[in-house]
């Protein structure tokens, strides 16, 4: 009996030796993992044809509502945009899972269901400033070719019966698991070979031939005064942790909308000036770059920096002031907005009035004394100090416009910002690094900023007791921020430390706490640390 039963299992199996219905969805993740992997390959084999991925990713992020986008840059800060290539990739191939056991049933099912996703990139692609919408088609066709023709012979291994003997099905089973294995080789190294590719088509050569202006002059420092609080013999440089006074390029903070870092050839830019002035004007990158000879110190931020976070930092900028532009246009009584626009279609303003109220405004192009890196705005950006960077930033920019206040909104005001962004005094515990630490003396130290206002002083408090004095470290402009530090005798137990600045006007930072919407957040960092004996 038991031989009749084994004779009948085997010849089940024989009929259909791999199929199941976790080897249709495995077929299917492999089959949309391979059409995915192909468009990428495309994109990096022809400089016209774009990535499908970047272009659905730009389009996730211009139509998320500003709670999503919100939630992405508080879970994820400068990452999201990674985070997001990683969810659409996920998304994409987890859908996959589905299509191969309906297409299993009916075969036309993934050739159709694969051109509607393609559909859906090409789509995106012709939204997306930054591609030529119809070289999309090439990468497209071609993924939803490799995406059908994979899962169709994945599908034809799984489930055609081979033989009646066991041995043939184990060896079915095994040509199927060789060439799955294979399929998911080749979908993780075509998108590699892909971005390799495309890597080529960068400008980082032509960043690095720009010759910036040697003749920049700066504004002495200023030295610590009687109001930089108590004499240490502690110096920044010396305390460990302390965020430096100029941020490193690489590790400057990077916030926008950008799924990838727009690739600009200089040579092919130019900056133009319309609206409402007298004379539209067109400056190429030469011409900016020989202008370029004002030097000064500004601290950026991003308006969704939470009280004590990084999403802000220091630099020194190099660049055209922008009054001296606007002059050469002309602007005209009405123009009363400074709209701004990257070359991928993002959009920041801020009142005309405020570039020629004596702050710094630049068009940047260079930063702590290099040409500007990709990711913060080569070829050209604006630096505005004083203003968060939703209203004032723009990076790879392409345009200026004067127009009237009501005329047109930035990018982030229809999402729910305020309409005017000023930064807001703030201030932040750096140092120690650790909550865990000995007794005994120990610097307590960080950065506090009001750009155009400055920091006049820096205060702690223990446990909450009496709020002491810092002493703050040397600062060129009352526009960048200012480090601050205090050696504390810490005894065994917990303690609480709490910071506040007072701006240069004498005004002392808020304790009220607030969410960074709508203009940014407010209230003192807090610190708990934990004293070993």
């Amino acid at each position: 009996m038991s031989d009749i039963s084994s004779a009948e299992t085997a010849s089940a199996e024989a009929d259909n030796p791999v199929s199941s219905t976790g080897a249709d969805r495995l077929s299917g993740l492999l089959a949309a993992a391979l059409a995915l992997g192909t468009t990428e390959f495309v994109a990096g084999l022809f400089k016209r044809v774009p990535s499908l991925v970047e272009s659905i990713g730009n389009s996730v992020i211009d139509l998320s509502p500003s709670p999503v986008v919100k939630w992405g840059i508080r879970t994820f800060g400068e990452y999201d945009k990674h985070a997001l290539a990683v969810g659409i990739v996920i998304i994409s191939i987890l859908l996959g899972a589905l299509l191969g056991p309906a297409t299993r049933r009916r075969r036309a099912v993934a050739p159709i269901a694969m051109s509607v996703a393609a559909a859906i990139g090409v789509a995106a692609a012709i939204q997306d400033p930054l591609a030529q919408g119809g070289w999309a088609l090439l990468g497209a066709a071609a993924g939803v070719a490799a995406g059908t023709a994979s899962l169709w012979w994945l599908l034809g291994l799984a489930g055609a019966p081979r033989s009646l003997t066991i041995e043939d099905a184990d060896a079915s089973r095994r040509r199927f698991v060789v060439t799955a294995a294979a399929g998911t080789g080749a979908a993780v190294a075509l998108p590699v070979i892909g971005r390799s590719l495309a890597s080529r088509y960068n400008v980082e050569a032509a960043r690095s031939e720009v010759q910036l202006n040697t003749t920049t002059t700066t504004a002495p420092i200023t030295t610590t005064t009687a109001s930089a609080g108590p004499a240490s013999s502690l110096t920044a440089d010396a305390i460990d942790g302390i965020t430096p006074f100029y941020v490193p390029n690489d590790e400057f903070y990077r916030i926008d909308t950008a799924f990838t870092v727009p690739q600009i050839d200089p040579a092919n830019w130019s900056l133009r000036i319309g609206g409402l002035v007298d004379n539209p004007i067109q400056i190429t990158f030469d011409e900016l770059v020989e202008r370029a000879t004002t030097e000064v110190d500004v601290t950026l931020s991003c308006v969704s920096n939470r009280v004590g976070d990084d999403l802000v930092g220091n630099a020194k900028w190099i660049g055209v002031p922008l009054t001296e532009i606007l002059d050469e246009a002309g602007v005209k009584p009405q123009g009363a907005q400074i709209f701004s626009t990257s070359v991928d279609g993002w959009t920041s303003g801020f009142p005309t009035e405020l570039a020629y109220d004596g702050r710094t405004a630049l068009v940047a192009v260079g930063m702590n004394g290099e040409p500007l890196p990709t990711a913060h705005g080569f070829p050209a950006r604006l630096v505005v100090a004083g203003l968060y960077g939703y209203v004032s930033a723009t990076k790879w920019l392409e345009r200026i416009d004067l127009t009237g206040w009501f005329d047109t909104d930035g990018y982030w005001i229809p999402r729910g910002w305020a309409k005017e962004g000023p930064i807001k005094t703030q201030s932040r515990i750096d140092v120690p690094q650790f909550s865990s630490i000995e007794a005994g003396t120990h610097p307590v130290a960080g950065v506090a900023w009001a750009p155009t206002r400055g920091i006049s002083k820096v205060e702690i408090s223990i446990d909450e007791g009496p709020w002491v004095e810092t002493t703050l470290g040397p600062v060129e402009t009352e526009e960048s921020w200012r480090q601050w530090w205090y050696e504390w005798d810490a005894t065994p137990g917990e303690h609480t430390i709490k910071v506040r600045a007072t701006d240069g006007t004498g005004a002392v930072q808020t304790a009220e706490e607030r969410p960074p919407a709508p203009d940014g957040a407010t209230g003192h960092h807090t610190r708990t640390f934990e004293v070993r004996a």
